[in-house]
C-alpha cells in the first residue's frame, strides 16, 4: 500500500521474488505475457493475460522491505 496526494484508488499487483523464473514458467504454460519487462526505480515490472482478457500487473521489488516479507 502506498500513499496518494489524489483520490483514492486501488490497483492490483502480484509480487514475486524472480520474475524472470516466474516469466518462463508462465510461457510454458502458454500465458500471454501482455508488457515487456521494464526497469523502474521500485523493481521490475510487466503483465500477463487473465482468461477474462483483463491485465494482471506482476513485479519484482527492489526495495528492502520486500525481501522481509
Amino acid at each position: 500500500m502506498h500513499p496518494t496526494d489524489g483520490p483514492p484508488q486501488h490497483e492490483f499487483y502480484l509480487m514475486c521474488d524472480d520474475l524472470d523464473s516466474q516469466l518462463g514458467e508462465f510461457r510454458a504454460k502458454g500465458v500471454e505475457i501482455t508488457r515487456p519487462v521494464s526497469e523502474e526505480r521500485w523493481g521490475k515490472l510487466t503483465a500477463i493475460r487473465l482468461p477474462s482478457g483483463a491485465e494482471l500487473p506482476l513485479y519484482e521489488p527492489l526495495h528492502p522491505l520486500a525481501h522481509s516479507l
